[in-house]
């Protein structure tokens, strides 16, 4: 279903992720199947899998499903996952350059320390996350949602997002300096002391965040409030 948010006279719609195409049955994971550079891994499932403290480089997955599995403090280069499905997981402390994840969904993990640069979310659904603080630098991100998140101090700095919404998330203390926005929404989310508010012209905001953001671009703007 597709969403509509107003700008000014204009209607801008916000498209709604692609869910992943995975496979009606998947073969589980075998000693063949593991982490390692250069891998092209498609219909997979991992269940209670530990990735921890690797570094990898050139990883290709394709319609995967990773349950309860573990990548914590790994560092991926030049990766891509796609049409795949990340559920209870851990990505704690994970270094992420150069990686895409394209028609993906992350439900009810930690990104937590995490830090995620120059590389690509397209159609991807994170959901019930914690990601208190996480880095997004330089990302480009288009379609995606980010629903029911635990955001605080998520660092979005020089990052380019298009058809991005962001609902019922706690972003206090997030930085957006010098990103660049397309079609971009916020709904019902906690926008208190956020960063290069100034960044998000042209973005939709609903609930009570539309308060907490005005004060922020006061803040960057230089005006005080005094009470009398």
């Amino acid at each position: 279903m597709t969403q509509v948010a107003r700008q000014g006279s204009k209607i801008a719609r916000i498209k709604n992720p692609t869910a992943p195409k995975l496979p009606p049955s998947l073969r589980p994971a075998e000693q063949r199947d593991a982490l390692e550079d250069d891998a092209i891994i498609k219909g997979v499932g991992y269940e209670s899998t530990h990735f921890v403290g690797m570094e990898v480089e050139g990883v290709e997955f394709e319609s995967c499903m990773f349950q309860n599995s573990r990548f914590t403090g790994t560092e991926l280069h030049r990766s891509q996952f796609s049409d795949s499905a990340f559920n209870t997981c851990d990505f704690s402390q994970v270094t992420a350059h150069d990686v895409s994840l394209i028609r993906c969904t992350i439900n009810g993990s930690r990104i937590t320390g995490s830090s995620w640069k120059s590389g690509t979310f397209r159609d991807v659904h994170i959901e019930g996350c914690i990601s208190a603080p996480a880095m997004y630098r330089y990302m480009k991100l288009f379609s995606v949602a980010f629903t029911d998140c635990k955001m605080i101090g998520a660092d979005f700095q020089s990052t380019s997002m298009n058809n991005v919404r962001f609902e019922n998330c706690d972003l206090t203390g997030a930085q957006f300096s010098n990103g660049q926005m397309g079609t971009v929404r916020f709904e019902n989310c906690t926008l208190i002391d956020v960063g290069g508010a100034a960044s998000l012209k042209g973005a939709t905001v609903q609930g009570p965040g539309s308060m907490e953001l005005a004060l922020s671009l006061a803040r960057e703007a230089g005006i005080l409030f005094e009470d009398y």
